[in-house]
């Protein structure tokens, strides 16, 4: 009840953080994040400890599965997992429960859903997150471009979980993406500046998935710009992920 209380005044958890121990990663996979995973850097020595235990943990949770010849590789396990963790670093909870195996293709994938070819899908029924290794990459090259195939993907996962999950950072999740859609609901001013501003690409105006989707998208990898143009949705998404890291 005193959770419960606090969740309602402040819109976070009571605590975030506690672990009885730290698993850690290896060397190579400590450089991985070091050299190809800009976040990482912009945590504090005890952030990037339990960013590192997450890390692990995540990796350790999921079955990672390579097709068409694509053999899963520690820069594969670290990367993928690290994009999940952090998105997920504001929550209690960093699981992702509705999501079981990773499938990594090397490039784009015939998809039986629609029949056509993907980048990505996330597929609840069947707990399984799939992904174009080459097009994860090109997320990360380009830093400011607001297209990550990886932040995308997972955040259709982590929306649907909690919908699905009653854990406490769920439920803030759900609760904040309500008001976010009540918001847009209301403002017509603001929709109307969504629809004629470029920042936000023509694909998030196709649903509300979508939309949130891209909107994280964003607010990853240009949050200032984000937040000069669009303070009232930054902030809602800010408040979604929880997010009390520099830059933010």
């Amino acid at each position: 009840m005193v959770e419960v209380a606090y969740v309602l005044k402040y819109r976070k958890p009571f605590y975030i953080h506690f672990y009885f121990f730290l698993k850690k990663l290896n060397q190579q996979q400590k450089h991985i994040l070091i050299n190809n995973f800009p976040f990482y850097k912009k945590l504090s020595n005890k952030q990037k400890s339990y960013f590192e235990h997450r890390v692990a943990s995540f990796m350790k949770d999921k079955d990672f599965i390579g097709r068409d010849g694509l053999v899963i590789t520690d820069d594969i396990k670290v990367l993928i997992s690290a994009t999940a963790v952090m998105l997920t670093f504001g929550f209690r909870d960093f699981y992702i429960a509705l999501i079981s195996k990773i499938v990594v293709y090397p490039n784009k994938f015939y998809s039986n859903t629609n029949k056509t070819y993907h980048k990505g899908e996330f597929n609840p029924k069947f707990q399984t997150l799939v992904l174009s290794w080459e097009d994860f990459k090109q997320g990360f090259d380009a830093k400011n471009d607001n297209l990550n195939l990886g932040i995308h993907e997972f955040t259709h996962a982590i929306h649907l979980n909690s919908i699905k999950e009653r854990d406490i950072s769920s439920t803030i999740f759900s609760d904040s993406f309500n008001e976010l859609s009540q918001l847009l609901a209301v403002e017509e001013d603001l929709r109307n500046r969504l629809m004629a501003s470029k920042y936000f690409r023509k694909y998030a105006f196709t649903n509300q998935f979508e939309f949130l989707a891209v909107a994280i998208e964003n607010f990853i990898e240009t949050p200032q710009d984000f937040k000069a143009e669009f303070p009232e949705i930054y902030g809602k998404v800010r408040q979604m992920l929880n997010f009390n890291i520099s830059g933010y």
